[in-house]
């Protein structure tokens, strides 16, 4: 049996019953170095069977690279389908559910979380990602001014005891300070019928420039009283109307 951690996984099967051969320690780190000696065992026979800690094998745990290779190898491959967080998440968000996206974790950096979430600001699909509780502020707020106004849901402690579904908006963040446990996130797709005009924008875009600021700052007060649009979309636009006025 191929285990993120043995121990853990030995005492499992213990618990329930399951008699293993062996385990072996197969994990992010070690997969690709894995690999060969995986097919060679199969080759000969073998029954093999992958497990994660919690979780799906494959879904942002161990497994694609040996499942691969052993499609290309020509061997089979068989799917016993288990807890999971994103799906378990979506299931139960009441958020829509196709067609979804699932991130993993999203990178750190603010620059690239931009590039990864900005490209689904106008595209018509929930998106699904984990995230760890000491950062689920700061996420959620890079995700409100890169996506804009949008359902949203924290699902933590997923199968377990403490399972919890907190549903909100993107523009209406409740108080996360209390959030506890592995968590994944759910935002809903754009609602396109709550979009403010492009001519509510602009008039909205006159008396905020006229207030003064940089186009960042301007942008984003901007956006707080519009629907719909992103401070990106708003900040385009900042910069289309100075030029018009230099013109």
């Amino acid at each position: 049996m191929l285990a993120e951690d043995t121990r853990r996984e030995s005492l499992a099967c213990a618990r329930w019953g399951v008699r293993v051969q062996r385990f072996v320690s197969f994990h992010d780190h070690n997969e690709e170095d894995r690999g060969p000696e995986v097919l060679d065992w199969l080759r000969q026979g073998k029954s093999i069977a992958l497990i994660s800690d919690a979780g799906m094998p494959v879904l942002a745990d161990p497994g694609y690279g040996i499942v691969r290779a052993c499609r290309e190898a020509g061997l089979p491959v068989s799917v016993v389908p288990g807890p999971c967080a994103p799906v378990a998440a979506l299931a139960g968000s009441g958020i829509a559910p196709q067609p979804f996206v699932f991130f993993g974790f999203l990178p750190r950096g603010r620059g690239d979380q931009k590039k990864t979430l900005e490209p689904y600001a106008r595209l018509s699909c929930t998106l699904v990602f984990f995230e760890r509780r000491d950062r689920l502020e700061e996420t959620l707020a890079a995700a409100q001014a890169l996506l804009g106004p949008r359902e949203a849901c924290i699902a933590r402690e997923l199968t377990k005891t403490h399972e919890e579904f907190l549903r909100f908006r993107l523009e209406d963040l409740p108080d996360l300070s209390q959030i506890l446990g592995e968590v994944t996130i759910v935002i809903g797709p754009p609602e396109q019928r709550l979009r403010s005009s492009d001519g509510e924008v602009r008039s909205v875009l006159e008396e905020e420039m006229l207030a003064g600021g940089p186009p960042r700052a301007v942008s984003k007060r901007a956006q707080a009283r519009l629907r719909g649009w992103t401070v990106s979309e708003i900040y385009a636009m900042v910069n289309e109307m100075k030029t018009a006025r230099q013109r």
